[in-house]
């Protein structure tokens, strides 16, 4: 990844306890944040079926579900694990600096 990537703080770590989503708004739009184990995962938050918000879904382990047709993805890779979605979500690099998430939307990762 580019050493001058830019990152931006969008939310304390304590927010974001495992097991649990939190959505956040950025420029490129709302950015999903979960946490895995411990471990701090960014997608998109909108389903790439249908446009709704999978902040409203549940996250179980690693994958999370979309509330209105029932598709899941999962947060480590963005790829769709259940229909009706066949299309991956975009994912964005995180890193954490002194207990503050902070996402880089210029080096988009895509699946």
């Amino acid at each position: 990844m580019d050493s001058q990537a830019k990152y931006i703080d969008v939310a304390s770590l304590a927010q974001v306890s495992p097991g649990h989503t939190l959505k956040v708004m950025t420029d490129r739009g709302d950015i999903l944040l979960a946490n895995v184990e411990g471990k701090i995962y960014a997608v998109d938050d909108m389903c790439t079926h249908e446009d709704s918000s999978l902040s409203l879904g549940c996250l179980k382990g690693e994958l999370v579900s979309c509330t209105l047709h029932g598709s899941r993805f999962n947060v480590r890779s963005g790829q769709p694990m259940e229909e009706p979605a066949t299309e991956a979500l975009r994912r964005y690099p995180v890193r954490i600096n002194q207990d503050r998430i902070e996402i880089c939307l210029d080096s988009i990762k895509d699946s």
